[in-house]
This record gives structure tokens, sequence and C-alpha cells, in this order.
């Protein structure tokens, strides 16, 4: 125990800003608004009035080819941990993936990245696809070079909620259907020891919000923020603020 808490410090203590080095912070945009909510049960359709304190956030297409599925998101966080609601149009479920912490990006997939503290390299990735698999980890982005970490004692409190609402189709591998919904509660445990959590009123984090979908035999990519090459481009993120 006393050997693994002192990887991690020194893993942390390695990615914070020293002389010479600086960490390319996003555009200066103003700071998507976390409105504050009472904790709710997930259905996976985002039908419980909690949804109704904030807006949908949508996400760009990046890529040429497939289809122009619409696809958004909300936020809102309470006393307990941050709850994220996904909307997305299909055609089709083009995943093969029915086992967690698989390739999960190499079939239909959202995905959340938080970097609850800028001054750090060191920030959380979730994806989840229409068969309700995940993929969680740590992600030291050192130098560029980003290689995730699951975390351990992925258990009890410390795991991510999920709900999955297909609609259109069966929830099964090359099923034909119209959309999916996906709803996601992070609990604060299961950030520790990423900085700044749990938010307070006024705090800034930087995130991102992803969708991959293989429809049309190929990667199409979305973005909240649009990024370039990858996903871990984090001087695209942009930043949100906590009511």
């Amino acid at each position: 125990m006393k050997l693994l808490t002192f990887i991690l410090i020194i893993m942390i203590s390695s990615s914070k800003c020293g002389p010479g080095r600086e960490i390319a912070q996003p555009k200066k945009t103003t700071p998507l608004l976390v409105r504050k909510c009472t904790d709710f049960a997930l259905t996976g359709k985002g039908d419980n009035n909690e949804w109704t304190r904030t807006e949908w956030n949508y996400l760009a297409k990046l890529d040429s080819g497939g289809r122009m599925y619409s696809t958004q998101f909300k936020i809102l966080y309470s006393a307990k941990g941050v709850y994220v609601l996904f909307s997305c149009d299909d055609d089709k479920i083009s995943t093969p993936f029915d086992k967690d912490f698989g390739d999960l990006f190499k079939g239909d997939v959202v995905e959340v990245f938080f970097h609850t503290d800028p001054h750090t390299t060191i920030y959380f990735e979730y994806e989840v696809n229409q068969l309700n698999k995940e993929l969680v980890l740590l992600v030291p982005n050192i130098n560029g070079k980003a290689l995730g970490w699951i975390p351990w004692h992925y258990e009890k409190e410390r795991t991510v909620k999920k709900m999955i609402n297909v609609t259109g189709g069966q929830d099964i591998s090359d099923a034909a259907i119209t959309s999916w919904t996906v709803e996601l509660f992070f609990p604060y445990d299961l950030f520790q020891p990423l900085g700044n959590v749990p938010p307070t009123s006024g705090m800034i984090w930087n995130a991102n919000f992803y969708r991959l979908d293989y429809d049309s035999g190929k990667m199409i990519k979305w973005a909240w923020s649009p990024v370039q090459s990858s996903f871990h481009e984090l001087d695209k993120f942009r930043a949100i603020k906590f009511e």
C-alpha cells in the first residue's frame, strides 16, 4: 500500500509544470456552466426533471463521409458526483465489443474526458458503447504520449453508474436502430487522487466530449471542442465552470 501511494505521488508531481515547461491551455472561450442538481436515479432516457436545469450542447462532426448524425450532451453536478447525458441519432450498432475494458474505440462509442487540474497532464477518460460496455482510464499524458491506466479497486462506490437506452431496435451488434441515449454518473471517489476534486462553486475543469461511429465502415469522429488528430489534445479541451 505504501509503495503504491508513493508511486502515485511521484507520477502526479512529475507531471506538474516546472521551470521551462508549460502545459498548453485551451483557447480562451466562455466556460460551459455546469449547473448544480440533487442526486437522482438513472434510467438511460434522460427523463428525470433535474435535466431541465441545463441545455443541450452539440458535438461537431470532424470527418467527411458517413451520416450527419445529431449528437449532443448535457452535464450536471451534485454533492456526490458529475452527471452526463448523451443523445445520439444512429442507424446501426456498429461494434463487436461486448466486454468491459476492451478496445471500445474501435467500434461505436461515446467518450468523456475530465481534466480536473489543468496544472497537470493527468486526466480521466471514460468510454461506453450501445452494448453497455465501458472503458475507464486514468491517463498520464507525458510529453504528448498518452497511455491509460485502469483504476485499482474499481468497485462499489468507486464505479461509474451507467444506463443505456437503445430505440428502434435491439441492443445487439449489427442491429438496426434509430437512436441511443446514455446516462452516466461519475462519483468523486473515483477521481482520486486527481486535483480539484470534488469541485466547488466557481471552480474550473477542462473537458471534452466525443463520439465515434463506424456505420460507414470507417471511423467517423465527433467532438464538442474539435481536435486535429487525437482525442488526447489537451490544448483543445474547453473549460467547464461549476455553478
